[in-house]
């Protein structure tokens, strides 16, 4: 179980999560939210330790590249981390690969947390070593509706239920699909593209989720994938929420799209609208192999 070494109870040694933001600073106004989950955590008896690159102004990063790189090292290698949760987002996250030493994250790992722009970093660390990494953002725990992800969380730490992990889902083409999961947001996954750190297409499932952005950025995208070959390899996609698409109920939608880019593959395409940048978003684990099935709604 993912969360069986974060809480305390039962264990001598204290253990912490780590806390960072690889991506954009967080604004001061945050600081307060942050706060707020640190004295939920603390309910659940989960201790935190800040990386000390966490806010910026502007929007720019805290710290360069290499510092916040090093950070998130520092975490790993730490033996008292139980795992690590990135709680932030916008457009820098790329800028720590080349400043990470996988090696060293493959010895140590930790679970890592992360959303959005961690896209790149979650997939840039299952490239490199083959590990897990979790798509999910750990400040649902304090946004709206809270109060659910923090049942889901509770429960998958005491093994009651893996419901922050499973999601409903219906076909929009095919029957099945089976492979393991890549990809996320599919503005920052593309900044992968002639990367070593892009983990390879054959045999996955695709993934993909975006909070802005109309058709043209979307068409924009989807021809990049096309262009590169990723809808020859991967063995189906799935797609999570498109919120301004879906918002502003812009036609073509994400769906119809991808339908018609991949219409002389028939690659099976899935749809479910679960996961993405909603405050009541669940999990997505990737590295991992599910199966789908068009007989079942449900991925447990």
């Amino acid at each position: 179980m993912v969360y069986d070494l974060i809480f305390t109870k039962g264990v001598k040694m204290e253990r912490i999560i780590g806390i960072t933001a690889c991506s954009d600073g967080q604004s001061e106004r945050e600081r307060e939210r942050n706060q707020l989950l640190i004295a939920e955590l603390d309910k659940m008896n989960i201790k935190t330790r800040f990386s000390p690159f966490i806010y910026g102004a502007n929007s720019k990063p805290a710290g360069t590249g290499e510092e916040r790189g090093l950070a998130l090292m520092n975490l790993f290698t730490d033996k008292r981390t139980a795992a690590i949760f990135d709680i932030s987002g916008g457009d820098a996250a790329n800028e720590i690969l080349e400043h990470l030493d996988y090696k060293v994250i493959e010895e140590n790992y930790k679970p890592f947390f992360g959303y959005s722009d961690l896209t790149t970093v979650l997939n840039a660390i299952y490239a490199k070593t083959g590990r897990e990494t979790y798509l999910y953002q750990l400040k649902n725990l304090i946004y709206d509706k809270a109060g659910i992800q923090r049942e889901r969380f509770i429960s998958l730490a005491d093994g009651s239920s893996r419901e922050l992990f499973s999601f409903q889902y219906s076909f929009l083409r095919g029957e099945s699909m089976e492979g393991e999961i890549i990809g996320g947001n599919i503005r920052c996954f593309l900044k992968l593209s002639g990367t070593p750190f892009m983990p390879d297409f054959k045999g996955k499932i695709l993934f993909l989720e975006s909070l802005g952005g109309g058709v043209s950025q979307m068409i924009t995208y989807i021809s990049q994938l096309k262009q590169t070959g990723a809808f020859n390899k991967v063995k189906g996609i799935l797609l999570g929420t498109f919120t301004e698409m879906e918002r502003e109920l812009w036609k073509p939608s994400m769906e119809e799209l991808i339908l018609y880019y991949t219409k002389d593959l028939n690659l099976p395409i899935a749809k479910t609208g679960e996961i993405g940048h909603g405050n009541l978003s669940k999990g997505l684990i990737i590295g991992k192999r599910i199966y789908l099935d068009i007989n079942s709604d449900i991925f447990i």
